[in-house]
């Protein structure tokens, strides 16, 4: 017999999951790893017989519940669900599918609504650090319609600004984990962040790149590919992540120059696929990391002046705006605080689908 759990489905940023309340999942891990693997069809690199859209960026998860505590709204759980394998992930946390939960909350009585805007503070139990959510909405309803632009998502819609408090080293220990902005790994200089996330932020011309390079071009390449997939091997243990040979994180970035204004022009492996874009906390933690003297990228980046900095982190389909806000001091590196802006939109609600034990 099948099961059925309710959940919605919503694209948040430039990434699209299912959302569900943690008390509609199975309470055991093992049912509700088995529950979300059947509900998004891996593995198979189609998941055709589920509902995962056969991509990184579409088969993700988010779990919500109402928080027990002091000060918190909700506690939001980040699932990747593998598309290939039969295996998730919590090793990471994603701001894309962060952009979804207050809206999930409000859609599902979590938070009451205000009329105007509504702040939704937001535990991230992958990295226990927290997000402040503003939401548009007018009449205490959530409104999805508006003018705001995110590069990467057609059309426009309402802004959710999110700011991320206290996100230094919440996987790693350290915003930089080696206590250098600076390593060498297998002869070639790196820069180990974790601003949210944790990034391994490589110069394109040390892998005799320009980094401007098409997805497709890099993806082709085995010989890169495997190149940096070695060093992400060797940084592991030094980025306090143990063997990282089958976790999503350290992301890898390789950094060039910004081609249209920005701060710095990426491309991201994540961690075996090229991202069309660029992971929001993967950006907080590149335009934390090109703005400190002697990181790599710094050298190339075009920095902003003040201590409130726009910085626009350039990736294959545009770029993405990231503030990030210094506390003046030259010896504290970590930013006093981050905010980016997303939208979200709800697609789908309803109930899905799986068949236990098969």
């Amino acid at each position: 017999m099948q099961k059925a759990i309710p959940c919605m489905l919503f694209r948040g940023g430039t990434s699209k999951g299912i959302y569900f309340l943690d008390s509609d999942l199975p309470a055991d891990s093992e049912k509700r790893e088995e529950a979300l693997l059947r509900i998004m069809g891996s593995p198979d690199p189609r998941q055709i017989d589920g509902v995962g859209g056969a991509h990184p960026l579409t088969s993700k998860v988010a779990i919500i519940k109402k928080s027990e505590r002091d000060g918190i709204d909700v506690d939001y759980l980040f699932v990747q669900v593998v598309v290939d394998e039969a295996r998730t992930s919590t090793a990471q946390n994603c701001g894309n599918i962060l952009a979804g939960v207050g809206p999930f909350a409000i859609e599902n009585g979590l938070v009451e609504a205000n009329d105007g805007e509504t702040v939704v503070t937001v535990f991230m139990e992958n990295t226990d650090s927290i997000a402040r959510q503003r939401i548009q909405t007018p009449e205490g309803r959530v409104e999805y319609d508006g003018d705001a632009c995110i590069d990467g998502v057609p059309g426009t819609h309402a802004p959710i600004m999110i700011e991320f408090v206290g996100v230094a080293g919440s996987s790693c220990g350290a915003l930089y984990p080696t206590g250098n902005v600076v390593d060498e790994v297998a002869g070639i200089k790196v820069t180990l962040v974790d601003n949210g996330m944790p990034v391994v932020m490589i110069a394109a011309e040390s892998l005799g790149l320009a980094g401007d390079e098409a997805i497709e071009e890099l993806e082709k390449n085995q010989d890169l590919k495997d190149q940096v997939e070695a060093i992400r091997l060797e940084v592991g243990p030094m980025m306090n992540l143990g063997d990282v040979s089958e976790k999503t994180i350290p992301k890898m970035t390789i950094v060039s120059p910004a081609k249209n204004g920005g701060l710095i022009n990426t491309r991201s492996f994540i961690p075996h696929r090229v991202h069309e874009a660029i992971g929001v906390l993967a950006a907080a933690s590149v335009a934390v990391a090109a703005t400190t003297p002697g990181a790599v990228g710094n050298d190339i980046a075009t920095i902003p002046e003040g201590e409130r900095k726009l910085c626009n982190v350039e990736h294959p389909t545009g770029a993405l705006a990231v503030e990030v806000e210094t506390s003046g001091d030259p010896e504290e590196l970590a930013p006093k605080s981050v905010a980016i802006m997303r939208t979200a939109r709800l697609l789908f609600a309803g109930e899905a689908f799986y068949i236990p034990g098969k």
